[in-house]
């Protein structure tokens, strides 16, 4: 076994082992219960609450819920719009970048609050300090939007009937200063240790290994992809993102920001089963989710290790694996690891280029985001695999005759509805998305850098990615235009708040219920059956959904490279 494969295992086993403790701490926050770190932001939350006139132990209703979360999303939207269209003459430019057009502030602006942060620019050259601090900030609030909403379905899923859920900003404050700013601050210190730059100076001047005097960006880029990946954005400080040798200095720098991304979605899986005191059903999720995980990651690893045949045909040795578009400190294993974990994590940063990876390790890239179940971003990705445990419930029903309950509560008419309004938006922004951009070539063609089966690809991914709430993408498609910014905007809209008010709702329905006991009748939905008939819903979903697109795409330029 070679190195590299040897540490992507032993840095997935890592994150699970401290995943399991982590989600015991995530649910005692949100239970309200002590923790080590109250007498340290116990002071800042009651700031916060004081400056904002927030009553946080005022109880609300599901809609009350959502009625905050998108007044409060609105007002950061608003926010970011003006801080990128006017960067010129604000503060904290000392690179004198200019102010974004409407249609790219709009997108990015946009992409930030719904915690996709897909970027039609080059971060270096594309916004100033300023603007960088305040995505910084969107991406601590977008994340801890998510966690928020995963942890109204947390309340609301308890064994009584009420209709009174927490407060949303409580579990928003909490969230950001419990969970999000104390790993960011370990973190960002240990990237700054590593020689990531943390200064607001401007360019540096440096002499390359060729001799040449050059002007290299620096900035606060430690604080910055800290929150970037514990938060599961993904944006990065630089245009090529984590491939960048600031953003992601070396080996060990690789590996903390892999585990950076993928703890805390982990950890809320084992947060769910510790809150509602069904830790078996945390385990069965959790399966549930590495089943497909792995079913993802491993044939693209063997496809990155063993190379491109058709470059080994010419005589080029590829025994280092496919290495075009990758860098040569992080190798193909670690790569392709990274690759899958970022696209099923919803996390989007990069640190190779995903355009130029194999056909059929970008159709796994793609399946990963089409699928949207397994981990998933902060918070969202619970929500998205509730809707599918509601599928797999109502299912299972039908099979044996009963009335579909979960937990305790029966999933009725309005629930279902609900649950398949969320389940087919999925697919219908992906799949539209794509035919539209395919029906104006005379629009879209010219941004393409590859033509035919690849090119569709490239179209495919842009829309999968920002349905998924991703944010990576096949960066030979030129989207810094009025079509890609505003139909990407669009997708990032629809796509982040109706699969969050679709399962909160759903489960604020459920609350109002009366309870039922379990009993021998009950559909048990921790055993290890209830996990393959969910990973069953979702299999089934995705592959009638997207297996005719990715013929198109990445299957037929597999074949065409026969």
């Amino acid at each position: 076994m070679n190195t590299e494969l040897l540490g992507v295992i032993v840095l997935f086993a890592i994150t699970v082992l401290l995943a399991i403790p982590f989600g015991s701490y995530i649910a005692k926050v949100y239970a309200g219960h002590k923790t080590p770190l109250d007498p340290i932001f116990n002071p800042l939350d009651k700031l916060l609450y004081k400056v904002s006139g927030i009553n946080e132990k005022r109880e609300m209703t599901w809609k009350e819920h959502m009625f905050a979360l998108l007044t409060i999303n609105v007002v950061w939207f608003l926010l970011g719009i003006f801080v990128l269209m006017n960067q010129s003459w604000l503060p904290l430019n000392p690179d004198m970048n200019p102010d974004q057009t409407a249609d790219l502030a709009f997108n990015t602006s946009i992409s930030f609050i719904v915690n996709c942060n897909l970027q039609h620019y080059s971060g270096e050259t594309g916004v100033s300090y300023l603007s960088q601090l305040f995505l910084m900030f969107l991406q601590f609030v977008s994340a801890g939007t998510g966690m928020a909403a995963a942890a109204i379905v947390f309340i609301a899923l308890k064994n009584r009937t009420t209709d009174k859920l927490g407060n949303f900003y409580a579990l928003l404050v909490k969230s950001c200063t419990r969970i999000l700013l104390p790993m960011s601050i370990v973190v960002g210190a240990v990237l700054a240790f590593n020689g990531t730059p943390m200064t607001f100076d401007g360019k540096d001047t440096i002499v390359n290994v060729q001799g040449d005097t050059v002007q290299v960006s620096t900035g606060p880029v430690a604080g910055f992809v800290a929150i970037k990946h514990l938060g599961t954005n993904g944006g990065g400080f630089y245009g090529t993102n984590s491939a960048h040798p600031l953003e992601n200095p070396n080996y060990f720098t690789n590996m903390l920001e892999m585990f950076s991304q993928m703890i805390i979605p982990l950890a809320m899986i084992f947060a769910f089963g510790f809150f509602l005191q069904r830790k078996k059903f945390g385990w069965m999720v959790f399966g549930v989710m590495t089943a497909g995980f792995l079913l993802l990651l491993v044939p693209t690893m063997v496809w990155e290790i063993n190379g491109n045949p058709a470059i080994g045909k010419m005589g080029v040795d590829i025994s280092a694996g496919a290495m075009e578009g990758k860098e040569v400190r992080f190798g193909s294993a670690a790569s392709a690891f990274w690759s899958i974990a970022t696209t099923v994590i919803s996390t989007g940063s990069v640190n190779a280029m995903h355009d130029s990876t194999m056909p059929l390790s970008g159709m796994t890239e793609l399946l990963a985001m089409m699928t949207n179940a397994f981990y998933g971003g902060c918070g969202a990705g619970i929500l998205n695999f509730f809707i599918f445990i509601v599928l797999a419930v109502f299912i299972s029903g039908l099979m044996v005759g009963r009335t579909p309950e979960f937990f305790g509560k029966k999933i009725e008419a309005r629930e279902m509805k609900i649950a398949m309004i969320v389940a087919l938006l999925h697919p219908l922004l992906i799949l539209a998305g794509t035919a539209l951009a395919s029906a104006f070539p005379e629009i879209t063609s010219a941004n393409l850098n590859n033509p035919g089966f690849h090119g569709f690809s490239e179209m495919l991914y842009e829309y999968t990615s920002s349905a998924a709430n991703n944010g990576s993408g096949f960066e030979g498609l030129g989207d810094n235009n009025p079509w890609w910014n505003i139909t990407t905007g669009i997708v990032l809209i629809l796509s982040r708040y109706l699969p969050i008010i679709g399962p909160v709702a759903i489960a604020g329905l459920l609350a109002r219920k009366k309870f039922v006991p379990e009993g021998a009748g009950t559909l048990p939905t921790d055993s290890a059956t209830f996990g393959l008939m969910i990973l069953g819903v979702i299999v089934i979903i995705a592959a009638l959904s997207f297996f005719p697109a990715l013929t198109l795409g990445p299957i037929a330029e597999y074949f065409s490279m026969k």
